[in-house]
């Protein structure tokens, strides 16, 4: 006897009404290429719920590979076995036995297939009876036990847990669209990368590059935080945008004061042409609200004016020391702080506008053309695809 199955749980996708099927597929598709280091193990889907078929496999690596994806709510090793009476006391009794460290259980029977000739009631007295006889030092306790042993009788076979674990809760990850991540190496981006795959969404990313300002390590930093992010999601694609000359030349054109929002205006517009490349319908970044001069109120206002694509910011409502603790737990915060300089730290005025006007920003623009500086750094984007593999691993309750 042993647990050959994990049974898998989803919480508000089972809320989507016909939609349901479009997610579930999605979370399976997800489980199924995450588990791929498996060989033998499947994921199996029967009348609202989903099962992963162990195959000989340890339990543990598998469950702790399940614990890392967007869409399960919960999750539980399981036995399976025949519609039998003996075999269900069997397999109920090893399921209780496993939780060494309890002392007070009780037995929660959901009878499916109506046809089994035992109603739920009373094979909870069954059951409970036959723990009881065959172990020793537990004690049933209905309102708050130690252990719940859970019988669901299906129509193909019975299924046994007796322990649930937390997954991360959220939507299947390509179940809610694509976004473009504006990843910059820092802190914050990584972690709205995070929450913005726990609604569902695929990612792509794009890096602004300024060598010889910003050095290749700066460049591998991104690499390495999008790797991470991996693990959590699908491959994705980094757009890497060649930002020296556009860069140069704003903070050289115009007003120290307006260049850093200039900037970001730059980088918006490039990034809404790899949208439209790539068939991307947003944009995400890891801006909050007042953290630092580009993301005060008016800031955005005058920033998001070069753009009708919607900005996704999962950090609005977050201070700081929140982000710190989700980059923490994902396993980005140590890669984040490595000293080596983005496109934002360089060039940075010596007194930003916090509350930049638009029409004056829009007036300085109109001064100069930087269309073709523009056309020459989206014509010198370099994409890379990564697929994951990179030695910061979290464990699961780092992510708790």
């Amino acid at each position: 006897m042993q647990f050959d199955h994990i049974l898998i749980r989803y919480g508000e996708m089972a809320l989507k009404g016909k939609n349901i099927k479009q997610f579930i597929t999605q979370l399976q598709q997800n489980i199924q290429q995450k588990l791929q280091d498996f060989p033998g193990v499947k994921v199996k889907r029967t009348q609202g719920r989903m099962f992963i078929l162990l195959n000989g496999h340890d339990p543990v690596p598998v469950m702790e590979k399940c614990k890392k994806i967007f869409g399960i709510q919960s999750l539980s090793l399981a036995i399976k076995v025949d519609n039998d009476v003996e075999k269900i006391k069997e397999a109920a009794l090893y399921a209780l036995k496993e939780n060494t460290n309890c002392k007070t259980f009780k037995v929660t029977v959901k009878r499916i297939n109506k046809d089994f000739p035992v109603p739920s009631q009373e094979m909870n007295q069954v059951l409970g009876r036959h723990l009881l006889i065959h172990t020793d030092g537990f004690t049933v306790d209905v309102h708050h036990p130690d252990v719940e042993v859970k019988v669901e009788i299906r129509n193909e076979a019975t299924y046994i847990t007796s322990s649930v674990e937390r997954g991360l809760g959220g939507l299947p990850v390509g179940s809610s669209g694509k976004t473009l991540l504006l990843l910059s190496g820092g802190i914050d981006s990584p972690v709205a990368g995070f929450l913005a795959m726990k609604r569902g969404v695929e990612l792509e990313a794009i890096h602004f590059h300024s060598p010889p300002y910003t050095s290749e390590r700066a460049k591998q930093k991104v690499i390495d935080l999008t790797k991470q992010l991996t693990k959590y999601g699908k491959s994705i694609r980094v757009h890497i945008v060649p930002f020296t000359k556009l860069q140069q030349e704003i903070f050289r054109e115009m007003p120290e004061s307006y260049g850093m929002t200039i900037m970001r205006r730059m980088m918006f517009r490039i990034a809404e042409a790899v949208c439209k490349k790539e068939s991307i319908l947003s944009i995400t970044t890891g801006e909050s609200l007042g953290q630092v001069a580009s993301q005060t109120m008016e800031s955005m206002h005058a920033i998001n004016e070069v753009t009708n694509y919607p900005i996704l910011r999962p950090l609005v409502a977050m201070d700081k020391q929140e982000v710190i603790e989700i980059a923490r737990k994902i396993g980005t915060y140590e890669i984040s702080i490595l000293p080596y300089e983005d496109c934002c730290t360089i060039f940075v005025p010596k007194a930003p506008k916090t509350k930049p006007n638009r029409d004056k920003v829009i007036y300085y623009e109109s001064a100069h053309d930087f269309g073709p500086s523009i056309q020459e750094a989206i014509d010198g984007i370099e994409t890379i695809k990564i697929t994951g593999n990179t030695d910061v691993e979290p464990t699961f309750e780092d992510l708790l």
